[in-house]
């Protein structure tokens, strides 16, 4: 296998969908897939099959969504250009705003739209919704990860209630909230509880309430049923059509990055070279910052490699410094250590980089970037392969 290569085992995406599917069989809940989380478009057949459609961040997120995955889509942005919201309005069911200003702004626009007779589009019965995107001022983020909080101070996402006070909601059927970041359904209920006490007076004049995303549902100790219970309920005192929006849940540990040690040299410890790199192919390692699983390749199946995970430095008999082959000093995986020696030609496996990986990927020195492939019934597809062109064309 060539590398480097980004790995998504189709199965294991169906089964993740099913698990979200069972939500919405047991709740009654839309569940849309995240795009900012994981966008690999030659997999829409497969997701189509049990979501609702998708949530984009930008117009282009929303066109991707549209020609390839069906369904609904719907848009949230921190602020809209007049370019980007005449392109949402050509794209979308939903659009959520992030303040009054920006629904003043746009509020002569949104009255009675309805996408077909205006848009060109099919669905002639079907008018654009709108939302609000709200802050319930409640963290429950882990400090460490503090990039990742919504509810921090000072904050640029999301209205708080005392803002609220002496607008009107004219033309806005729904609220969205997006506060969680790969947590379980505990976390969503100490949100929730913070919703209702704040937004109470409200949530009655709504017709939907959006979750948002970060719920960890096909983690393997995920609380599914407390999940269902939390939208039960909730859709019981207030009468709403409630939805999620997971990124992570749908490609969580369904995909892999297989790389190749270039060279192993010392300073102070042994260091293996790879042929991937930290800030060009899989950044949320220097950003989360997270450590991911790894595993050296030694057998035909590069998931199964992944039983036999490298160990914390000096845990096993060879430790190394794993690290990209970029310009940037701070390329560098993290430590791990293996029961055999690593040398130039063998390959590792880095295991759960279906997700957020491949969606931020840049072509930082023009380093070769990774192909995608993916595994159907035991064999490997490279569906893209990039090349020098990708590159260039992407500068001028």
């Amino acid at each position: 296998m060539k590398t480097p290569v980004f790995i998504i085992d189709e199965a294991r995406i169906r089964s993740n969908c099913e698990t979200l599917s069972s939500v919405k069989e047991r709740t009654g809940c839309k569940i849309l897939l995240a795009l900012k989380g994981f966008a690999c478009w030659p997999l829409a057949p497969v997701i189509r099959e049990y979501l609702d459609g998708t949530c984009a961040s930008s117009p282009w997120e929303a066109r991707l969504g549209r020609e390839e995955f069906g369904g609904e889509v719907h848009a949230f942005a921190a602020a809209y250009s007049e370019t980007d919201f005449a392109a949402l309005l050509t794209l979308c069911d939903e659009i959520d705003f992030n303040s009054f200003n920006q629904l003043e702004q746009f509020r002569a626009r949104t009255a009675g739209i309805l996408p077909a007779a205006q848009q060109g589009r099919q669905d002639a019965d079907r008018r654009i919704k709108f939302g609000l995107r709200i802050n319930p001022e409640c963290s429950t983020q882990d400090p460490a990860h503090a990039i990742y909080d919504p509810c921090a101070p000072k904050s640029r996402l999301g209205i708080r209630r005392k803002d609220f006070e002496g607008q009107s909601l004219s033309g806005i059927s729904g609220l969205h909230f997006h506060t969680l970041c790969e947590q379980n359904a505990d976390a969503l209920q100490t949100t929730l509880k913070a919703v209702e006490e704040q937004f109470d007076d409200i949530l009655p004049q709504m017709e939907w309430v959006n979750f948002g995303g970060g719920h960890h549902i096909t983690r393997s100790d995920y609380d599914v049923d407390l999940l269902c219970g939390l939208i039960n309920d909730f859709k019981k005192r207030y009468g709403v059509q409630v939805i999620l929006e997971p990124g992570e849940a749908v490609a969580l540990n369904a995909g892999v990055l297989v790389a190749t040690v270039l060279d192993v040299i010392d300073n102070e410890g042994a260091i293996a070279i790879l042929d991937v790199s930290c800030t060009c192919h899989m950044p949320d390692v220097l950003e989360m910052p997270y450590r991911p699983v790894i595993a050296k390749r030694t057998e035909n199946d590069f998931f199964e490699a992944l039983n036999h995970p490298a160990g914390e430095a000096n845990e096993k008999a060879f430790t190394y410094r794993l690290a990209g082959l970029s310009c940037l000093a701070g390329d560098v995986i993290g430590d791990y250590s293996f029961d055999e020696p690593l040398a130039p030609g063998d390959q590792l496996v880095f295991g759960d980089m279906a997700h957020y990986s491949m969606v931020k990927t840049s072509f930082f020195n023009g380093i070769q970037h990774p192909d995608i492939a993916i595994q159907r019934n035991g064999t490997i597809e490279v569906v893209r392969r990039f090349d020098y062109s990708d590159y260039k064309n992407r500068l001028a």
